[in-house]
């Protein structure tokens, strides 16, 4: 692959969402962004990103038969269908239906990057394909966002995810980022390992967010007449 020309700039957190400008990528490793990969190949209809628990449900209220995905603090939020496990997703439940997902870190990115020109997410599972994305997009500037724990403190598997997708596009992917990603467990993802905390983080839900370069497609977020949108893009 070629190297890409234009400007890179690794970002962190809400406030770095902010500052986004360019082809923006806000990342969400454990769980956000890998969750809707995870969704759309599951064969969801749409996924719709939102700031506030309130929003979800006055969503849900316009948008009949949505499913209500979400979490805050890890927990699912009190009557939502799913919180922000892939592992405990039922496919059949979710195929063909509109998702309005919530979440504390994640979905805050999308809705605090007003100055980005396009906003797709990202995470481990399909970090490739975003590479690529943006390396078809050639854009002048890039901004990787790493969303971090709620949005406020860093997290070592977003900034992972964020230089890895930089090696690619500098033309020198590592090739050790699976054994990096599995670090994780030490480093980052040890809640998914805490016997007493099972029943927000299970440990399923980390072996599925480390699949590095699983899925072929990036999610595009879009605004359109209700509010922002996202779509599987296949690269």
């Amino acid at each position: 692959m070629e190297k890409f020309k234009g400007k890179i700039n690794i970002l962190h957190m809400i406030e770095g969402a902010k500052k986004a400008e360019g082809l923006t990528v806000i990342i969400d490793v454990f769980r956000a962004f890998s969750l809707e990969c995870y969704l759309y190949d599951m064969g969801v209809k749409e996924i719709r990103p939102v700031g506030s628990v309130e929003e979800a449900f006055a969503l849900r209220d316009r948008m009949e038969g949505s499913i209500l995905a979400g979490e805050r603090h890890g927990k699912k939020c009190e009557g939502f269908d799913y919180g922000n496990s892939p592992s405990t997703i039922v496919p059949e439940t979710v195929k063909g239906k509109n998702i309005i997902h919530t979440t504390s870190a994640g979905t805050q990115g999308i809705v605090n990057a007003s100055g980005a020109k396009e906003i797709i997410t990202g995470s481990l599972v399909n970090a490739g394909a975003i590479a690529k994305y943006i390396m078809k997009k050639n854009p002048e500037t890039v901004s990787l966002v790493c969303m971090g724990n709620a949005g406020v403190r860093p997290a070592a598997e977003d900034e992972l995810c964020a230089e890895y997708i930089r090696s690619i596009l500098e033309g020198n992917e590592w090739a050790d980022i699976e054994s990096r990603a599995k670090a994780l467990q030490y480093h980052g993802g040890e809640h998914f390992f805490d016997k007493d905390r099972q029943e927000i983080y299970p440990e399923p839900d980390f072996w599925l967010c480390i699949q590095c370069n699983k899925f072929p497609f990036v999610i595009q977020v879009k605004k359109d007449e209700i509010d922002f949108i996202t779509r599987k893009v296949n690269v």
